[in-house]
């Protein structure tokens, strides 16, 4: 890993961390979807995994931390690294609340939207995946970043066009009272807030790129 030179364990630790967040974003897809077909045992299942992987990223990302610390290294872009690794945990954790928030409120989906938040839980988790895989290859390969990045920008520009139409749809729903509406709508952001955030983890990895190549 050019970025840590020979730091084994470190590359390790990081390769952790990333395989868990993209974990993590391929189980909140699924438990959405598990959700839309009213598999209420496997969202349960799914909904407990999360928790494990969110709160396994949090313990990798603190040490990370500790050893850039402990072990002085890259100090000039230390910061970086740790915003990096701060956004990055930050897509597992809108996850996982997206899933409890679904988990606690139990919105009634009627059959005729549930396409269409299916549609956008896949761009979202989209948007996530390639975000990961953006950070991972920054790591490894800065100049790779950019494909990852643009993928990102795809993905998050369709969840927002989904969101709009589905929110735009909901409540033109003549069968539905304006406390379902909101309710929808609001479940509807819910899950695209995770493609945000990937988009924010992209922005920052954007600029990293460029600070690394100054």
């Amino acid at each position: 890993m050019p970025f840590f030179g020979n730091t084994r364990s470190l590359e390790r630790k990081l390769d952790e961390f990333h395989d868990t967040l993209t974990e993590g974003s391929l189980v909140f897809r699924e438990a959405i979807t598990a959700y839309l077909d009213d598999a209420e045992d496997v969202f349960a299942r799914k909904l407990a995994d999360i928790d494990k992987l969110e709160s396994r990223a949090d313990r990798l990302s603190a040490e990370v931390e500790a050893a850039l610390y402990s072990q002085s290294l890259i100090p000039e872009h230390r910061g970086d690294v740790l915003g990096l690794l701060e956004h990055g945990d930050e897509i597992i954790d809108r996850a996982q609340t997206c899933l409890q928030r679904f988990d606690v409120e139990r919105p009634s989906i009627p059959e005729c939207w549930r396409p269409h938040y299916r549609r956008l839980a896949e761009a979202s988790y989209q948007a996530a995946d390639a975000a990961i895989c953006a950070s991972r290859r920054f790591f490894r390969e800065p100049s790779a970043v950019s494909d990852f990045l643009v993928k990102v920008q795809h993905h998050e520009s369709e969840a927002d066009e989904i969101g709009l139409d589905l929110r735009r749809g909901i409540f033109s729903d003549q069968a539905l009272d304006l406390a379902h509406r909101q309710h929808l709508r609001y479940f509807a952001e819910t899950v695209d807030r995770v493609a945000d955030v990937a988009e924010d983890v992209a922005d920052r990895l954007a600029i990293y790129v460029i600070k690394r190549q100054m």
